[in-house]
């Protein structure tokens, strides 16, 4: 059995779909089903149901799933194991930081810095919540910021901030509101403006405004924020943003456009720390995540 074929099984089990499995591992289907089957006949087990429109997990699948992962897992660190078995006395980790930061919480990751600085040198590297995640799993970053919701299993973290959102709106047409009613954005088009950067809100927030009467949609992949400003500039578009105005987001907008609060609407930005669970527990980060959990006890509300 080789390591790729643990890895092909738990991409296979996580989908639920060859055709997407594959497209996850950059490889066709065809083969890949084929590197499955030949795990099966190696085993001697059944892992997969498959049908013509599903494919579920057999028992012998349920019960494998764990252990590939665990074992992924293991293989997975091997580098940063290695590298702290090696290193010299002051380690240097990076701490993952996702766009729009509050500079309340970056003035906690600056305390952190300064409270582990005998031990650890932290440097801050930017990137998208799922590659931030994704590199932390990995043992790539120590640590990361990042916007939840977060479901990997190998990961721990600690709420550090709840940030009150508001709606990005045409601003002659609220002139000299205070407020705004969901109802009234009903014949804009809604802009997703964090749809790869933060999938998992994107969805939950799309969902939540549906369910609010709010249906159309305009998608602009790969503008920046002040792109979606000027969007919604032009007066037939929204946006939701940081409501607070101590956000950098609101560096971003431009004449003709305006951040009011819902009146009737509380959407919320959750913002979390993760590390790896098994570098907290007797780990390399065990002195690192205890002045996390020191410093970010009391998670900000703005």
């Amino acid at each position: 059995m080789e390591m790729l074929h643990l890895r092909y099984f738990v991409a296979v089990a996580e989908e639920l779909n060859f055709s997407q499995a594959a497209r996850k591992l950059h490889m066709a289907a065809s083969p890949l089903s084929q590197r499955i089957k030949d795990l099966e006949h190696e085993l001697g087990h059944r892992l997969f149901d498959r049908s013509t429109h599903h494919v579920t997990l057999t028992a012998a699948g349920s019960a494998l799933l764990p252990i590939a992962r665990d074992v992924l897992d293991q293989v997975n660190a091997i580098p940063w194991r290695l590298q702290e078995a090696v290193k010299p006395q002051r380690s240097t980790v990076f701490v993952g930081m996702p766009a729009g930061v509050h500079p309340a919480l970056r003035e906690r990751v600056k305390r952190l810095e300064e409270r582990c600085h005998d031990r650890f040198e932290l440097k801050r590297w930017p990137g998208t919540t799922p590659d931030l995640v994704a590199a932390v799993h990995e043992g790539k970053l120590a640590l990361s910021l990042v916007r939840m919701p977060v479901t990997d299993p190998a990961l721990e973290f600690v709420p550090v901030q709840v940030e009150r959102l508001g709606a990005v709106v045409p601003a002659e047409r609220f002139t000299g509101r205070e407020t705004v009613d969901i109802a009234e954005l009903s014949d804009l088009s809604y802009i997703p403006s964090a749809s790869e950067s933060i999938p998992a809100y994107s969805d939950d927030m799309d969902r939540k405004l549906s369910n609010a009467g709010i249906k159309k949609r305009l998608k602009v992949g790969g503008t920046e924020y002040s792109g979606i400003s000027e969007l919604v500039a032009n007066g037939s578009s929204f946006s939701i943003t940081m409501l607070d105005p101590a956000s950098p987001m609101h560096l971003f907008l431009v004449d003709g456009a305006t951040i009011l609060p819902f009146a009737d609407f509380r959407p919320q930005l959750e913002t979390a720390l993760v590390w790896r669970r098994d570098r907290a527990e007797d780990g390399d980060l065990a002195e690192l995540v205890a002045g996390v959990r020191e410093i970010f006890a009391e998670p900000l509300s703005t």
